[in-house]
C-alpha cells in the first residue's frame, strides 16, 4: 500500500512539473482567478445603474419638474427632455432604456382628486435594468406625488417592511464574485485534468507509463490530486485576496470547510475531465466536447439563475451534475454561514457522483491503455 501511494505521489509531482513547463496553462490559471474574477464581479451588474432615461413633459408644471428631477444618479443618468413625437424612434434606436410620459394637466388632475396616468415605455432588451428600473421609477414618481400633495394619495392598507439578509445592500458584485470563483473552478478542473491526459498521448509519454510498474488507477489518481491541488490553492487565494480584500465581499462561513468541500468537488470534476479525455482523440476534439459541458454545468447549476426557475425535469436532470451540489453548498457556507450539519447531503452527493465518474473514467482509460499496448 505504501509503495502504491509513493508511486501516486511521484506521478503527481511529474504532473506539477509538466504544468510548470506549460506557460500558457499557468497564465490561464493566474488570469482566471485574478483578473477574470475581479472584472466580472465589478463590471457585470444586475441592479439599475446609469440607466438612460428620457422624459416627455407635456404638463410643464412644478410637480412634473419635481418628478423629473427625482430621477437621480447613480441609478439613472440625467433625464433628457424629448418631444412626444420622438418617443417611438428613441426607443427603437436604443438611445434610452426608459421614457416617462407625463400627460397634459397632470398636476391639475392630481389636485382635483382624479387618477391621472403616467406612461412608462421600457426597452426590455436591457432585461435586468428593465425589470428593476420600472419598479424604481414607479416608486420614485409615487413618492414625489405623495410628498407634494399628501391628501391626493390614499393610505395603503398594508405596510410592507423588507429585510434583506446576507446581502443587505443588494450589491450584485457580492454574488458575482463568489460565483465567478466557483464557475472558474469547474472550468479549470475539467480542462487541466483532461488536457494532462491528452498531452501524455500527443507527446508520446503514455508509452513510457505503459512500461512502468503503475496501474491506470494510480495514473488517474496522480493527475487528479496534482491538478486538483493547483486549482484548490488558486481558488482559495482568489477567495481570500481578490474577493474578500480587493472587492470587499464578506465571507460569512468557514473558509476551511469550503476548501474541504472544494477538494471533494475537485475529485468529481477532474474525474469528469479524464473521462472526456478518454473519448477524445486530440486536444482540439477534447476542447469541442468540453465547451458545451462546461457551459451547461455553469449556467444550469444555480450559479446564474435559481434552480427553482428551471423546468422541473431539468432540475432533476441537473442533480446528476456535481456543479449543482457544489454551488448549493458554497452559497450555504459563504453567504449564510452554514456548517457541516447543513451541507452534508450535498457532500455525499458530490462523493457519489465523483466515484461514478472515476469508475467510468478508469474503465475507459484501462481500455485505452490496453489498445495502445
Amino acid at each position: 500500500m505504501l509503495a502504491r501511494l509513493m508511486r501516486i505521489w511521484r506521478l503527481g509531482i511529474k504532473e506539477l512539473y509538466s504544468l510548470k513547463a506549460d506557460p500558457v496553462l499557468v497564465a490561464l490559471i493566474v488570469y482566471t482567478f485574478t483578473i477574470a474574477v475581479y472584472t466580472v464581479a465589478s463590471g457585470a451588474k444586475f441592479e439599475v445603474e446609469n440607466a438612460a432615461v428620457a422624459v416627455v413633459d407635456e404638463d410643464q408644471t412644478a410637480l412634473s419638474r419635481r418628478m423629473r428631477d427625482a430621477l437621480l444618479k447613480p441609478f439613472f443618468k440625467e433625464p433628457v427632455l424629448i418631444g412626444a413625437s420622438e418617443m417611438d424612434r428613441a426607443i427603437d434606436e436604443g438611445r434610452y432604456v426608459f421614457v416617462v410620459q407625463i400627460p397634459p394637466k397632470f398636476e391639475h388632475d392630481v389636485i382635483a382628486g382624479r387618477d391621472p396616468v403616467i406612461q412608462l415605455d421600457i426597452d426590455a432588451t436591457a432585461m435586468s435594468q428593465a425589470g428593476n428600473g420600472a419598479s424604481y421609477i414607479q416608486n420614485i414618481l409615487l413618492q414625489e406625488v405623495a410628498a407634494a400633495y399628501p391628501s391626493s394619495t390614499g393610505t395603503a392598507p398594508v405596510s410592507v417592511v423588507i429585510h434583506a439578509k446576507f446581502n443587505p445592500n443588494l450589491k450584485s458584485e457580492w454574488f458575482n464574485a463568489v460565483m465567478q470563483v466557483i464557475n472558474n473552478v469547474t472550468m479549470l478542473a475539467v480542462i487541466l485534468s483532461g488536457a494532462a491526459l491528452i498531452r501524455e498521448r500527443e507527446h508520446g509519454t503514455i508509452e513510457h507509463l505503459l512500461v512502468m510498474p503503475v496501474t491506470p488507477t494510480e495514473i488517474m489518481l496522480a493527475k487528479i490530486w496534482a491538478n486538483g491541488l493547483v486549482i484548490v490553492v488558486a481558488a482559495t487565494l482568489s477567495l481570500v485576496v481578490v474577493v474578500e480584500r480587493l472587492l470587499g465581499v464578506p465571507v460569512a462561513g468557514s473558509v476551511p470547510l469550503f476548501v474541504g468541500a472544494m477538494v471533494i468537488y475537485q475529485f468529481s470534476v477532474t474525474a469528469l475531465g479524464i473521462l472526456i479525455a478518454t473519448v477524445s482523440s486530440s486536444m482540439g476534439q477534447f476542447g469541442l466536447i468540453v465547451m458545451p459541458v462546461i457551459i451547461m454545468m455553469n449556467l444550469l447549476s444555480g450559479s446564474t439563475t435559481p434552480m427553482e426557475s428551471m423546468p422541473e425535469g431539468l432540475q432533476y436532470a441537473m442533480q446528476l451534475s456535481p456543479s449543482t451540489h457544489f454551488v448549493a453548498l458554497s452559497q450555504a457556507i459563504l453567504y449564510r454561514g452554514a456548517g457541516l450539519s447543513i451541507i452534508w447531503p450535498q457532500l455525499l452527493a458530490l462523493a457519489g457522483i465523483g466515484l461514478a465518474f472515476f469508475a467510468l473514467a478508469r474503465l475507459r482509460f484501462r481500455k485505452a491503455l490496453q489498445a495502445a499496448q
